[in-house]
Formats: C-alpha cells, sequence, structure tokens
C-alpha cells in the first residue's frame, strides 16, 4: 500500500478517519489553528502528549508512548479494527508523518499521509469546517511491532557494519553550528546529512524523485538503514519517504535529544559524517 493519498482520490473516495496533527517545534497553537479550519470530519491531535510519552534525559524529548496509551488515544480519535486513517497537516506532512508511523508501528495496516496537507486539500477544492471534532470511540487493538526501531548503540553501530545512518535534521544542526534546543551540538559520528526537508517539492508535496534523493545517499532498496531526527518526529517523515521509495527503515525514536543529553557519547561537527 502507498504511504501517499492525494486529495482529489481523498475527495472522491470513501472518508477514513481523518487526524489533523498541527505541530510545530515551539509552536504551542496547533489546536486553535485546526478549530478555525480542518478537514470535515478531523479530529485533533496532540502530538506532544497524545504521540509521545513525557521526555526525559534518559529517552529523549519524545519518547515512544506506552502501546496501551497509544491505543487508548486511537479509540477516542474514533478508530476501528480494519479501518483507513489518513493523517495530515499544514507542513508537509512533518508532524503527521509521527501518528502515520506509530499506527503503523502498533499495528495499523491501512495509515496513509494526505500529500500536500491542508494546502493540497484546499487546492483540490476541498472545503472546511471550523470547532472541534469528537468522534464515537473506535475499537482499534495494537499489537505493536508494526515497524523497526533501534536503540542509540543500535544506531552508533549501524555505519561501521555496513548500513547508512541517515540524520533527517537542518543541515546547520547537522554540521553542528546551531543547536536549538538539544544539550550539545553536531551529529552521531558516521550518520549521513539528509534533511528532510528535501523529501518535500515547492508545492509540499512528496518528491516524484525519491528513490533517486536516497540513492545519491547510498541508500536503495536492500540497504540496512536507520534514521533519527531531534526528537524522533520528523524522522518519521523520512521513514514514510523512504517506504515510498520502496526502502524499509528503522526508526531511532530517542534521537539526537537522547544521545546529546549523554555527556559519554561522542558528537562530530561539519560537513563530513565524521
Amino acid at each position: 500500500m502507498s504511504v501517499l493519498v492525494r486529495a482529489a482520490d481523498l475527495l472522491a473516495g470513501p472518508r477514513p478517519v481523518l487526524l489533523d496533527v498541527r505541530w510545530a517545534l515551539g509552536d504551542p497553537h496547533g489546536r486553535e489553528r485546526y478549530r478555525t479550519g480542518h478537514l470535515p470530519g478531523a479530529v485533533f491531535v496532540d502530538l506532544d502528549t497524545e504521540l509521545a510519552a513525557p521526555a526525559s534525559a534518559a529517552e529523549g524529548r519524545h519518547p515512544l508512548p506506552a502501546l496501551a496509551d497509544l491505543q487508548a488515544a486511537a479509540r477516542r480519535w474514533g478508530i476501528r479494527s480494519g479501518g483507513a486513517v489518513v493523517a495530515y497537516d499544514a507542513t508537509g506532512g512533518l508532524a503527521a508523518a509521527r501518528a502515520w508511523w506509530l499506527l503503523r508501528w502498533g499495528g495499523l495496516a491501512d495509515v496513509r499521509l494526505l500529500d500536500g496537507g491542508l494546502d493540497a486539500w484546499g487546492a483540490a477544492g476541498g472545503e472546511l469546517e471550523t470547532g472541534d471534532v469528537v468522534p464515537e470511540p473506535g475499537d482499534v487493538v495494537l499489537t505493536g511491532g508494526g515497524m523497526p526501531t533501534l536503540t542509540a548503540d543500535e544506531a552508533a553501530a549501524l555505519p561501521a557494519s555496513g548500513g547508512v545512518l541517515l540524520d533527517a535534521r537542518a543541515p546547520e544542526r547537522y554540521r553542528g553550528e546551531v543547536e536549538p534546543v538539544d544539550p550539545r551540538a553536531g551529529h552521531v559520528p558516521g550518520a549521513v546529512s539528509a534533511p528532510t526537508a528535501a523529501n518535500l517539492a515547492p508545492d509540499g508535496t512528496f518528491r516524484a524523485d525519491l528513490a533517486g534523493r536516497f540513492a545519491a545517499l547510498g541508500v536503495r532498496p536492500g540497504t540496512r538503514v536507520g534514521v533519527y531526527c531531534g526528537s524522533g518526529v520528523t524522522a518519521a517523515h523520512e521513514v514514510a519517504a523512504l517506504a515510498e521509495a520502496g526502502i524499509e527503515a528503522a526508526l531511532w525514536p530517542g534521537s539526537w535529544s537522547q544521545w546529546s543529553a549523554d555527556p559519554s557519547r561522542p558528537a562530530a561537527t561539519g560537513p563530513d559524517p565524521g
């Protein structure tokens, strides 16, 4: 199944459960933006509280939620066993991909991202509604284990064992020139810079040449690949892009926020993997 669904196809087909995941680092106003206009029937999903466990130095800024907590949230969103889900946001899927990945990790098969998000919906003629949506509770059962993950040690060992570790953060954070939120600047030694924003075309849809982008980074179908970012959010977008290119990738949930909080772990700087 494709990771993506086009707005025109969503408009024309049966309506799945719609999840609005409006979130950006440092922006606490996602729910307010949702209330001013969202896809008809869409439920707001709070990334910080529903798509993550509480932050800690040991686990990072957005640890994976307990499976039971994720299942309870999915039922609040109205997801039923065997049902279809589409997640979207207003930033090209950079936040919505976290919901896509977590539900796939939880064992739900039919989960997709709205390609281009809110802008694509409007461009296709889709209408918006305002206010909150409170759906009938669902009955979905999440079993876990649906997507591969890496620990910090496994991620660190990947480059030396013939795999590729992709750093999905902005290039300046990878190079260690700035670090706006985590304890130290730099990147995991051996990691390759692969900014997740480069997965998108100028209109916010996923690029058509994703396979070529990843091949240029040394990643092809069959390559063992792991992905991290600051806290495991935009790394999910990179995993989605890789899946769309036919490449399975493992997510490191703790990511740089976990690594940089441990002073015993080295940090490389500059444009090269190190």
